[in-house]
């Protein structure tokens, strides 16, 4: 096959090994064609990681719903929504999948059923208000979310399919790190030109940028040269999802992978609180514009870093990463409450501490998506992140709970549990075996 040369030489230069040729995992024939799928994949996930970042629920999806007036109770729904919707269903969507011997027409279908999703979205906004407005958005969410559910089981399967092990994690590195820099970019437009409150257009311009994003990347994703897969299992949906459950029982190594997952949640979850504990001291536009910004460095300066930490271990990357999360809920509240810091300096220690979480959260994200594409081959490899991503949506939704629980504690005191909790998945990260090493 026709080699693309300066593709060659700068995927060379990235992985910065003198076998940059390996071949590890991955069927012989796809081995000519890693450097093209490699950039080719990185750009599509780029792009659709830029997209998450113009439409996130936690910002511009929860200012649409007061643009157009919806409940607030409505407004509840749009990050558990938006998360667990995406990862439980993965376990029937994963017995679905299995009959296709080639899965990236499947990545492609969900990238477009999310862009449609978001111009119905813009469509709602544009032309109704109020309760109704609320209902047909959150409609539209459901949709895009169970999409994005389609994405996930098929892009990690191509993903172990045409990129060796040892160079997954720099794939998933380089394209969070390329977004951070996109989304740190989004968040400067947005301190030095900020929208008003009640501008409609500005956020579904938003929704239809984000869409045409989600086009863009299925064009390049569909240029992406994958080899036929093995398609058992793909029979009897219902019977073989349920199954599939039988890997949390009989998997020792998998069970102890999801448990230790679900532990690092604690990274994601935490990130609300330091924003919380900031709204307290300053609620300047100054202050919003530094937790966008400290996210969008956060993830474009470390993202690359924890990405070739974890083609070498991706279980250090996960153990460092977590402890680094842990070790700093502690720390924050220790000088938040007897630090004795100048007023003016103190509000800004939380925009600090949202930096180095997203520092932390990154390598968590990178280090367990690494882990559990080198854990195993073929279907068991989509078996592993269907029922891995449909429990965390069950855990997802339960940790709803921790709304009443806050109210008891406090903030602080949730962070101060948060890291307890993710210190307890460090811990049990040390008791994962080396996959690289395989």
């Amino acid at each position: 096959m026709h080699q693309d040369k300066p593709l060659d030489s700068l995927y060379n230069r990235l992985v910065d090994e003198e076998d940059a040729r390996v071949c590890k995992d991955i069927p012989d024939s796809a081995c000519s064609d890693v450097p093209q799928n490699f950039f080719r994949q990185v750009g599509a996930i780029t792009l659709t990681s830029l997209g998450d970042t113009l439409i996130n629920p936690k910002t511009t999806l929860a200012w649409l719903m007061g643009v157009v007036g919806a409940p607030v109770a409505l407004i509840a729904w749009l990050v558990p929504i938006r998360e667990s919707g995406s990862m439980l269903p993965q376990l029937m969507i994963a017995s679905w999948i299995r009959q296709f011997s080639r899965r990236k027409g499947v990545w492609v279908a969900g990238s477009l059923l999310q862009a449609l999703s978001l111009l119905a979205m813009g469509l709602v906004a544009w032309t109704t208000t109020g309760a109704l407005a609320g209902g047909l958005i959150i409609a539209c969410l459901v949709v895009f979310s169970l999409a994005r559910g389609l994405c996930s089981v098929a892009s990690k399967d191509v993903i172990g399919k045409t990129i060796p092990k040892t160079r997954r994690g720099r794939l998933n590195g380089l394209a969070s790190s390329i977004s951070g820099w996109l989304a740190l970019a989004f968040g400067v437009y947005t301190l030095l030109q900020p929208p008003s409150d009640d501008d409609s257009v500005f956020y579904v311009s938003l929704l239809v940028g984000a869409a045409l994003l989600w086009v863009l990347a299925t064009l390049v994703y569909q240029s992406v040269d994958e080899a036929p897969g093995a398609t058992e299992g793909g029979a009897n949906g219902m019977r073989e999802a349920f199954a599939r459950l039988s890997l949390l029982r009989d998997d020792a190594h998998f069970r102890r992978f999801v448990i230790t997952r679900a532990l690092l949640l604690c990274s994601a979850l935490s990130a609300p609180y330091y924003v919380v504990l900031g709204q307290e001291l300053s609620t300047g536009l100054s202050m919003l514009g530094a937790f966008l910004i400290a996210n969008g460095l956060a993830n474009s300066l470390s993202s690359m870093i924890w990405g070739r930490m974890s083609d070498h271990s991706s279980r250090q990357v996960m153990i460092r990463a977590a402890f680094l999360a842990s070790l700093l809920g502690p720390a924050v509240i220790g000088i938040h409450v007897w630090g004795g810091l100048p007023e003016n300096v103190h509000a800004w220690l939380f925009p600090v501490a949202f930096f180095v979480l997203g520092v932390a959260h990154s390598g968590v994200r990178v280090g367990r998506k690494t882990y559990v594409l080198d854990m195993a081959g073929g279907n068991k490899r989509t078996d592993y992140v269907a029922v891995g991503n449909s429990l965390i949506g069950l855990i997802l939704l339960a940790t709803g709970l921790f709304g009443l629980l806050s109210g008891l504690i406090g903030a602080a005191g949730m962070l101060l549990l948060l890291s307890a909790i993710g210190l307890a998945g460090a811990l049990l990260a040390f008791t994962l075996p080396e996959v690289q090493a395989d």
